[in-house]
């Protein structure tokens, strides 16, 4: 599916009827990730419509000269909120980069959300500035590492925590294909204004309804400490950070992840009640 915003054709993705769930994915990937991620965990569950967009420049949808930071892509994203459920309560889930927008979203539109989900999610948006862990390997598997192609075990390598055949297998699928599909010279653009203009961190008043954030404890790309300060915005946080887990927590620590979340929506079913 495709929705018009600011001249921009979003693709996207729609599953299910009910309250409706925004994800957003991470920086150079598209939505297929998140999406993988979460529908174990809604498959059996009904009420909850999931929408999957593509951000600019990454998956299916088209980057655009008129965008130059994060500032624009959050206004692309608020105005694909408004377009594809006008006026409707929502619950929004971001990883990584999606999470950093997503508490763009909070921030701008806190009246309508009614519950927030953080993966792994950009708090720092300066990498030299974030507080991250060496990378650790949990789990090695030499084997599988040395049976790769150099670029592949370069890029697997510098951010697997667990080394799996199956975890391996979502890594091409989400990650080195969305990857080779991305826009680069699009979002070398938006990377020059990754941070907000505005600080997204600290909210003029503290979003009051249920949220998770899920941190990895290995995570070398945007790691775990920095998140602590921001647990203030949330009185109704759980806060996570979990052992054996990258920026891949999603699927380095599936069985947690899907808990966590599972118990997050309940959490959101009882607020909407």
């Amino acid at each position: 599916m495709e929705c018009n915003v600011r001249g921009i054709p979003v693709f996207y993705e729609e599953t299910g009827t009910g309250v409706a769930v925004i994800a957003l994915h991470g920086f150079t990937l598209d939505h297929h990730s998140l999406k993988n991620s979460l529908e174990p965990v809604f498959a059996h569950k009904e009420g909850w419509r999931r929408i999957y967009p593509d951000l600019p420049g990454m998956g299916r949808t088209p980057g655009n000269p008129e965008l130059n930071g994060s500032d624009d892509m959050l206004e692309v994203i608020l105005g694909f909120i408004e377009a594809v459920i006008p006026g409707e309560e929502f619950i929004v889930i971001g990883e990584s980069y999606g999470g950093y927008l997503a508490q763009g979203v909070v921030a701008r539109m806190s009246s309508r959300v009614q519950g927030l989900g953080l993966i792994c999610p950009v708090e720092i948006a300066l990498h030299s500035a974030r507080d991250l862990p060496t990378l650790t390997v949990v789990h090695k598997d030499p084997d599988l590492v040395a049976s790769l192609t150099p670029e592949e075990a370069a890029e697997f390598t510098a951010i697997a925590v667990v080394q799996e055949s199956a975890i391996l297998a979502r890594f091409r699928e989400e990650v080195i294909t969305a990857v080779n599909r991305a826009d680069h010279k699009f979002l070398e653009k938006i990377v020059q204004n990754y941070a907000f203009s505005f600080d997204v961190t600290k909210l003029p008043t503290p979003f009051p309804k249920p949220t998770l954030i899920l941190l990895g404890r290995q995570d070398n790309i945007v790691g775990y400490k920095d998140a602590w300060p921001v647990l203030e915005n949330y009185p109704r946080a759980s806060f996570a950070v979990l052992d054996r887990a990258g920026h891949n927590l999603s699927v380095e620590q599936s069985q947690l992840f899907n808990s966590l979340v599972e118990e997050w929506l309940s959490r959101v079913s009882e607020s909407l009640a």
